[in-house]
């Protein structure tokens, strides 16, 4: 049952909060021991608070009685907010980040905060504070991140409803690798106060998009217009025909398993009959990848080091030789390697005007490209593989992330909304999804569109490996 299932339920009297908010805990701890997806509960707040909302009476918000689980990456009164970092293990916050104070307003009990990588900087999640992170489908199988424990979490049906947040992949890998639906905002759409870290660079903040993961495209809706500074309001049914659906290009330089060839072929095959359908490349798909990779460079990675390393005594080159030879570090490697790649990769002045340049005349040609246009793209090339490889991928010092990240760095590069769908499984039943990605202002269609595809394919499946 999704969330908007569940807040109707409650509303109508079939069901309790108390007993939705018992049943999720009780499943958590089955779970959880196999995973390591939430990392701190408030089980017996959880409970106290569904009391209160069954007793309630009168006006009720949206998300009333309804259990959720909050990325560790959002301060939450009373909780830590690590980044993973051992360092801050004792950092409890005595505020709620904004996207928090929302939902609670809405009436939403948390549950407790999932894993994530250190300081939200990888594909995958791990750290030396809680650990690693398993994929709801197969344990020996990535997560992904950096809101890993959400997409873990949800995909055993651990949470009626989560959020995350993306400058990288972040919500659009975990829902792909995990079976679940997530829907990144667009640029300056939702408030990044109270998230940990928080961008410091305008080209990095333009990038980052937070958002609902959950199992049904109605969740993502219904969190996202509690969250967002402007909700989706629904469009009429001949509308949506009225754009046109965009598919990539088939081209050998960024590759894909015939799996999920196949399964996007599916899809499209399946969209001809009842809208205009396209095969194409989108401005600036090729540099995408490079940009995103540049814009994340931009300060050689100097805030995330003076968090990683309050003192100033910290150097990321020795903590990464530190690990290797003596498997003792204060960071993990995943974000040492990739804080020495910010440093070793950081644009010049002179390119940073040059990004500037391209991203402002970008963001005018792309208003008016995808004015009636949706994309829709895959998430990544696989399915989830075995813990490592994500990570290998794109932080190989041979720039594999060249051709990888072209489908997920778009979004980001571009401030674009993006909606993740599951769509198809591969041969060991690992999740595969696309992702429908447009303008700001286009969430509606991208929303709608999503509803569509959700009830022809797979859409969210739970996870009862180990229920």
């Amino acid at each position: 049952m999704d969330a908007t299932s569940i807040a109707k339920e409650i509303r109508n009297g079939n069901l309790t909060s108390l007993e939705v908010t018992q049943a999720y805990i009780t499943h958590i701890k089955r779970a959880n021991p196999s995973l390591n997806t939430l990392v701190e509960d408030r089980f017996d707040e959880a409970l106290a608070e569904a009391k209160e909302k069954d007793a309630q009476t009168g006006e009720r918000g949206a998300l009333h009685g309804v259990p959720i689980s909050i990325k560790e990456a959002y301060d939450v009164s009373g909780m830590k907010t690590t980044g993973g970092l051992v360092k801050w293990k004792e950092r409890i916050r005595n505020s709620d980040a904004a996207v928090v104070k929302k939902l609670k307003q809405a009436g939403a009990i948390i549950l407790g905060k999932t894993n994530t990588p250190e300081l939200c900087f990888c594909q995958e999640t791990d750290n030396t504070l809680y650990g690693r992170t398993n994929n709801a489908w197969d344990k020996t199988r990535t997560a992904g991140g950096s809101s890993g424990g959400e997409g873990a979490l949800l995909g055993v049906g651990g949470a009626a409803l989560g959020i995350g947040s993306d400058i990288g992949g972040s919500i659009r890998f975990p829902s792909h690798f995990n079976g679940v639906i997530g829907f990144k905002s667009g640029k300056f759409q939702v408030s990044e106060q109270g998230h940990f870290p928080e961008t410091t660079e305008p080209l990095q903040s333009r990038m980052l998009g937070l958002g609902p993961m959950g199992k049904s495209v109605c969740d993502m809706e219904l969190m996202y217009n509690i969250i967002a500074e402007n909700s989706v309001k629904e469009i009429e049914d001949q509308e949506i025909h009225d754009y046109t659906i965009e598919f990539l290009t088939d081209n050998q330089i960024y590759p894909l398993t015939y799996t999920t060839t196949s399964i996007l072929k599916k899809v499209k095959d399946f969209l001809k009959g009842s809208f205009s359908v396209e095969q194409n490349t989108p401005p600036y798909f090729e540099e995408s990848a490079l940009l995103w990779q540049e814009i994340m460079s931009i300060g050689g990675g100097k805030s995330e080091i003076n968090v990683a390393f309050p003192s100033g005594q910290g150097n990321v080159f020795l903590e990464y030789a530190k690990k290797k030879v003596i498997g003792k570090s204060q960071v993990h490697p995943y974000l040492s390697w990739a804080l020495i790649g910010a440093r070793l990769f950081k644009p010049s002045h002179k390119r940073q005007m040059v990004i500037r340049n391209i991203l402002g005349e970008g963001d005018r040609r792309l208003d008016g490209y995808l004015n009636n246009r949706l994309l829709i793209f895959p998430v990544y090339h696989t399915a989830a593989p075995k813990h490592g490889k994500v990570y290998k991928e794109i932080f190989s010092i041979r720039k594999t992330f060249l051709k990888y990240m072209p489908y997920i760095a778009y979004a980001n590069v571009w401030g674009l909304p993006a909606l993740t769908i599951p769509v198809g499984t591969d041969k060991n039943n690992m999740p595969i999804s696309i992702q429908i990605m447009s303008k700001n202002g286009n969430e509606s269609a991208i929303i709608q569109l999503g509803k569509i595809l959700e009830a022809r394919f797979r859409g969210y499946i739970r996870s009862t490996l180990f229920d």
